[in-house]
């Protein structure tokens, strides 16, 4: 039984709902797909996710005693958007004998020298599958323990997230399936509320990643593409070398990582969250270190920060182009918030919309 474990909100609850159904946690392998390519030991690179996300999930592991794999594409995000003319890196996993296992790389050359962008299509949006979805697959199609066996591979979608996400199906054959190896993909939370998440969460207790307590919405990555003036105005505060090295990278690139507006200017439009005001938690959300507890006191837990209707979970959301006037201007909307209008518009008040 896999787990897909980012360390967020979601792929926790799906862990604990098995621990509810009686599920032995030794039982249960634990995979993160490490964005920034370096595994568990250390990042050389954390342009995208948190510094504190790796030994984060290692301690939630041993909390639980769980199991914990690793797995990554060699120099992660960096090293794909930086293709100049080279072929996509190899992936790599930890094995349970402590080994590492490796894959790939051996692709036609390409050239990216550019942020993924915001879309429907994985092939524009391309840190989804080149850093998570082919990662885990290739780690599960490269393992002779998989060869002849059923195996569940479990993922914390929740179908309120996005309209896309509300298409999934709870329970399929996972596409790494095939006569070898039988692998279905089970989504045990996606009919489940944000506040069923919470809820179990705090049942058990689990203290959560400083980036829910600084007010961040969602915990992958921080530097998300979807992020909006609120999450890059807090990303400048909390980590300004590391805000810094996306603008320059802007700059060199003559390419924005919105399609519109650079960086700067979205954190000029934003205000930080409240958390990241709080030094001690800031530095915690920083530190590749783990020192904290995982499992708190009963009355230590309390509920997140709520994010302001703007700051919706952007994962798989849905993509409409406007179709006035050939403006085709884009426009992302992810669920419904109260407050929100019901009449969407683009960036010039045309309301002709379709999906993408």
């Amino acid at each position: 039984m896999l787990v897909a474990f980012s360390g967020g909100k979601d792929s926790t609850a799906a862990f604990l709902y098995l621990l509810d159904r009686g599920v032995a946690p030794e039982r249960i392998e634990l995979w993160h797909h490490s964005v920034d390519g370096h595994g568990g030991n250390g990042a050389s690179s954390s342009l995208m996710d948190w510094p504190s996300t790796p030994a984060y999930c290692r301690a939630f592991a041993q909390a639980f005693h769980a199991p914990l794999y690793f797995s990554w594409r060699l120099g992660g995000f960096e090293r794909e958007m930086l293709r100049d003319g080279t072929a996509t890196a190899p992936i790599s996993w930890e094995n349970p004998d402590g080994s590492a296992g490796t894959a790939g790389g051996k692709g036609p050359k390409g050239t990216r020298l550019k942020f993924p962008q915001v879309s429907a299509g994985l092939s524009t949006r391309w840190c989804s599958p080149y850093l998570k979805i082919d990662v885990g697959a290739a780690a599960i199609r490269n393992q002779e323990r998989f060869l002849g066996k059923k195996t569940l591979f479990i993922s914390g979608e929740r179908g309120e997230e996005s309209p896309s996400r509300a298409r999934y199906k709870v329970f399929e054959p996972d596409r790494t399936c095939s006569d070898r190896r039988t692998v279905h993909r089970y989504r045990p939370v996606h009919s489940w509320k944000e506040q069923e998440v919470w809820d179990i969460i705090r049942r058990y207790r689990v203290n959560l990643h400083p980036a829910y307590r600084i007010g961040f919405p969602r915990l992958s990555c921080r530097a998300c593409i979807f992020g909006q003036e609120d999450q890059w105005a807090s990303l400048r505060q909390v980590d300004p070398a590391g805000f810094q090295t996306i603008a320059d990278y802007e700059a060199k690139f003559g390419f924005t990582i919105h399609r519109k507006t650079a960086v700067g200017d979205r954190a000029d439009a934003g205000k930080p969250y409240a958390g990241c005001s709080d030094r001690p938690l800031t530095a915690e959300a920083m530190n590749p270190n783990w020192s904290g507890p995982i499992i708190l006191q009963e009355d230590e837990w309390v509920v997140p920060p709520a994010p302001s209707a703007k700051e919706a979970d952007p994962v798989d959301c849905q993509t409409l182009f406007c179709e006035e006037n050939a403006c085709h201007n884009l426009v992302v909307t992810t669920r419904r918030f109260e407050g929100w209008p019901h009449r969407l518009q683009c960036e010039s008040q045309h309301s002709k919309l379709a999906r993408g």
